[in-house]
């Protein structure tokens, strides 16, 4: 009764099992895995990013600094062309 019993529980002979195909299958998936929480992680990033320039952009929109003296009272127009530093008639 004792081999009957054994054979039904797993308690005979023990067969090698060959894993070495799941295991690389294993290794392969979690790399990809890997790359994909990193492309994740990256993407994330770069919408944080964005948004911190949108919100930027809201909190500062209004006030923005002039690159140039020379057009400090917009109704009046500009009185020099770009780059030639004279005065027009």
């Amino acid at each position: 009764m004792g081999g009957i019993v054994s054979s039904i529980f797993g308690g005979g002979e023990s067969k090698a099992v060959d894993n070495s195909g799941v295991e690389q299958q294993l290794a392969e998936q979690r790399a990809e895995n890997a790359k994909l929480a990193a492309r994740t992680e990256e993407e994330k990033r770069l919408e944080a990013e964005r948004l911190a320039g949108r919100r930027s952009a809201r909190l500062r929109g209004g006030s923005r600094i002039l690159l140039s003296e020379a057009r400090l009272t917009p109704e009046t127009g500009l009185q020099t062309t770009l780059g030639s530093g004279q005065q027009q008639p």
